[in-house]
């Protein structure tokens, strides 16, 4: 009776750990996506990247071959001009964190950088036929099970993917998954499709982590040209 005893008690051992370790999940059961995230700085696309041919080379169109090779930020980058920064290049910028907020309805990316935020649709509504572009992009969400996929199109054509100047046009369409591994981390993975500059769709992922509590967004102030009003030159 001692060996049963004891052999019960080491059963409810992995148990008791499988609970500690559940994700969070809002009231539908869905998965609580909502804190605040740390994420890695990627500043080139290209490295990292997850297809069949591995890390590499972003498989061009001619377009987007030459685009990329003239692209010199020497001369003229958008974000040195407080221009948004677009989707892509706002979740691939290092140092500054991303903050969800979710509901039944809406989920929020707020991103530290800028102070910008980007809403994504979870209430099954589908893309408007005919989409306004801009800097974000429109994007909708639905739920693989435990995994967030968000479709975002509607783009501008402003923007760049990252900092080393991957280009994209008003034609592409991001697909971006977000999955608990624990309760602080997420894999996340996008697809970059844009007929224009690219023969083919292409991956990159990375991990996204949970910040320690009391670690919050803080204020962020891009004001390029603007010392005039903030020195009082202009009244």
């Amino acid at each position: 009776m001692k060996h049963y005893a004891v052999f019960a008690v080491l059963l409810t051992i992995p148990m008791t750990w499988g609970q500690s370790s559940k994700i969070p999940r809002m009231p539908d059961e869905r998965p609580d996506f909502q804190g605040v995230w740390d994420h890695p700085y990627v500043p080139d696309m290209s490295l990292d990247r997850q297809d069949q041919k591995g890390a590499g080379a972003l498989p061009f169109s001619p377009a987007g071959a030459d685009n990329f090779k003239n692209y010199d930020p020497a001369k003229f980058d958008y974000t040195g001009h407080c221009l948004p920064f677009g989707m892509m290049r706002s979740v691939n910028v290092g140092g500054y964190p991303i903050q969800i907020m979710q509901n039944a309805k809406y989920l929020a990316f707020l991103f530290e950088q800028s102070t910008w935020f980007h809403v994504v649709y979870i209430d099954g509504r589908g893309h408007p036929a005919d989409v306004e572009p801009t800097w974000f992009g429109h994007s909708i969400g639905k739920f693989d099970g435990d995994t967030l996929v968000v479709d975002t199109v509607g783009f501008n054509g402003k923007t760049r993917l990252d900092t080393i100047g991957h280009p994209h046009s008003d034609k592409m369409h991001l697909i971006q998954t977000f999955r608990y591994t624990d309760p602080d981390h997420l894999a996340y993975e996008v697809t970059v499709d844009d007929p224009v500059y690219y023969t083919k769709p292409w991956k990159n992922q990375r991990v996204f982590t949970r910040m320690k509590p009391g670690q919050e967004l803080i204020e962020y102030s891009c004001e390029e040209n603007n010392r005039d009003f903030t020195q009082g030159h202009i009244k």
